[in-house]
């Protein structure tokens, strides 16, 4: 076991995709790692099971704490508790269709839910270093490509305007007040991990059923835009790259590649010998009102200053996810040959 190196980290939206591998990362260096979830009539720690032991455990140094963006006192107090060395702000309504359904929802998590953790940091008077999830999303309708730190933004989505919010925020609070501050602008970033409702894990997770005989159709909305893919284990390592600096700043992290959503359908199905043309539809439910065709990052900068750069490429990433859903499909094909119903 990895020794504790006395830094405490806290991690809001730790049972998500990218909170999960942050955590594991950091148990890795040696961290005590603080979580803030929120409270629901169900558990959603599934991510983190593996890593959670019993609180009272002289040897735990992973810890839960309910709490909410929206709740700028509890967040105070969870501060005051912890004392962290670092904080990670990942906790978001993540998904940019839904936030087009849900947008004051969106910008009250992603929003005004970012501004309440940097007030929080900023009555501490600790000096605490701030990570800040800003999104490639923020590009949208891109002006120049690749696009880089000095790139303008032109939001798509409520999610996307959310995202941009947040990001002058963070870099205001940097320079308004001397904070330890920054912004990782992020591009898409998936992994066995990801949400079942994102494309990339809804076609790994489709496919895997298609080839169990589970389902036979897949519905998506726009098979043309181009992504910039990377592996979330990767990108969560450029967080903690950023906020082990000298000085704060902000970096774009991406693969340098973009790929269309046919590309991906073409690596996944064909690595299941099927073909998609046979089973996927385009439905209009799943078209945004204001489409961003095209994302392709230009990491450079993070390579030049933080060392860092993607490891897993593309067809790994596919094939990663493939290969993790199609186990997934096995298991509840087994499950419904032997009675049972619902997914596991």
């Amino acid at each position: 076991m990895t020794k504790a190196n006395g830094r405490k980290a806290l991690v809001t939206g730790i049972t998500g995709q990218d909170g999960s591998y942050l955590a594991e990362f950091l148990l890795s260096k040696g961290y005590q790692v603080h979580g803030i979830v929120r409270r629901s009539s169900s558990f959603n720690t599934d991510r983190i099971e593996h890593l959670y032991r019993d609180p009272h455990d002289p040897d735990a140094r992973l810890f839960l704490h309910y709490g909410d963006l929206s709740d700028g006192t509890g967040l105070r107090e969870i501060l005051t508790r912890v004392q962290p060395d670092e904080v990670y702000n990942l906790g978001a309504q993540s998904h940019v269709r839904v936030s087009f359904d849900q947008p004051v929802y969106t910008v009250q998590c992603d929003a005004l839910g970012t501004i309440n953790l940097l007030e929080a940091l900023r009555d501490t008077h600790l000096p605490i270093r701030f990570y800040q999830a800003s999104s490639s999303e923020m590009f949208g309708k891109v002006v120049e490509v690749p696009q880089r730190e000095t790139t303008p933004f032109h939001p798509r989505s409520p999610y996307g305007c959310a995202k941009v919010y947040s990001y002058w925020q963070t870099v205001n609070y940097r320079e308004a007040y001397g904070m330890f501050c920054c912004n990782g602008i992020l591009f898409n970033h998936e992994s066995p991990r990801r949400g079942e409702t994102f494309v990339t894990r809804k076609i790994t997770r489709a496919a895997g059923r298609i080839k169990m005989g589970l389902q036979d159709k897949l519905f998506l909305g726009n098979l043309d835009a181009q992504r910039d893919w990377g592996f979330a284990g990767d990108y969560v390592q450029a967080m903690w790259l950023m906020l082990q600096q000298e000085k704060p700043d902000d970096f774009v992290i991406a693969t340098g590649q973009t790929h269309p959503i046919r590309q991906w359908l073409d690596v996944v199905f064909g690595r299941l010998g099927l073909d998609w043309k046979k089973h996927v539809e385009t439905d209009q439910r799943y078209f945004r009102p204001a489409e961003v065709d095209l994302l392709l990052g230009d990491a450079s900068k993070a390579a030049r200053v933080l060392g860092w750069r993607p490891t897993v490429t593309f067809r790994e990433l596919a094939a990663m996810m493939t290969d993790a859903d199609l186990e997934l499909a096995q298991r509840e094909r087994l499950l419904k040959d032997h009675g049972h119903t619902g997914h596991v």
